[in-house]
């Protein structure tokens, strides 16, 4: 089944006929698997949101019932249709052994390396060269580009609903350091590198020291960490009074500086790993 097609028959799914309900999922869940569709795709004119795969999602929970995947002493509860992923030696992804789960519907491509204990939910799509460390997630419908490091107990959130809304976006060679949060709808554009513990929403404004400048989302925007920029927690003065009298400020991503040969030669060590 193509694309379009596919993309029919999940519609008329959603609208009510169940006629092919099991072999249309079970079509879903295999596209998914290997990146024919993807929940947000790159497109000459920016990124693309593909709502009906979100949809087609939902589905999956819908219509699935609770079944005993249980594997040895691990107890394992969840719908039917949307198990583990499955995979084998030939998917060339690199899943080494401590707790790691990918589930079915995720796209995870050659080359990727998964640290133990790590989770990669339905609809994210991971590609080539990246690696998701220890304690990390990459949400529902996340999407991860090419030779990404995803640093120890960050989290790339998931968006599911509303379909719509563009779920975050993590593009190329981009450098997540551990602890950070990337949550609802941020995009963070090509080489840029996140210090330990930033934390990104659509709402958090950014300032950027080096241009002088203030880079906030809004409801129809997502926000977008500018190419190359380096950004690190740090905090704003809080106004009034009683936050003066008690020395109050609130923490804040500010970046510092925009990559530079320096910065790509301590981050090109993770090669080592790989």
């Amino acid at each position: 089944m193509n694309t379009d097609t596919l993309q029919q028959s999940i519609e008329a799914l959603i609208a009510g006929d169940t006629t092919n309900r099991a072999d249309t999922l079970e079509q879903f869940t295999n596209a998914l698997n290997t990146g024919s569709i993807r929940a947000a795709e790159p497109t000459d004119s920016g990124w693309k949101v593909n709502p009906w795969v979100k949809l087609g999602i939902l589905e999956l929970f819908k219509a699935g019932s609770n079944v005993d995947m249980s594997s040895g002493n691990l107890p394992f509860f969840d719908k039917e249709t949307i198990p583990l992923k499955p995979m084998t030696l030939e998917d060339k992804v690199r899943l080494v052994p401590g707790g790691s789960s990918i589930r079915t519907g995720s796209y995870v491509a050659p080359g990727v390396i998964c640290m133990p204990p790590m989770y990669i939910n339905i609809g994210a799509y991971v590609d080539t060269g990246s690696m998701i460390d220890s304690h990390a997630l990459v949400g529902t419908c996340a999407q991860v580009g090419k030779n990404v490091h995803v640093s120890a107990a960050a989290q790339i959130g998931g968006v599911l609903e509303p379909a719509g809304a563009q779920p975050v976006i993590i593009e190329d060679n981009v450098l997540i350091g551990g602890n950070c949060g990337i949550y609802e709808g941020v995009r963070v554009s090509s080489r840029a590198v996140l210090g330990s513990g930033v934390i990104l929403t659509a709402s958090t404004p950014v300032y950027d020291l080096e241009h002088r400048r203030v880079i906030s989302g809004s409801a129809n925007k997502p926000l977008v960490i500018p190419e190359g920029a380096v950004v690190v927690p740090g905090t704003r003065e809080i106004k009034g009074s009683f936050a003066q009298e008690h020395g109050l400020s609130l923490s804040t991503p500010i970046i510092v500086k925009y990559r530079d040969e320096k910065t790509d030669a301590r981050t090109a060590l993770e090669d080592i790993l790989r």
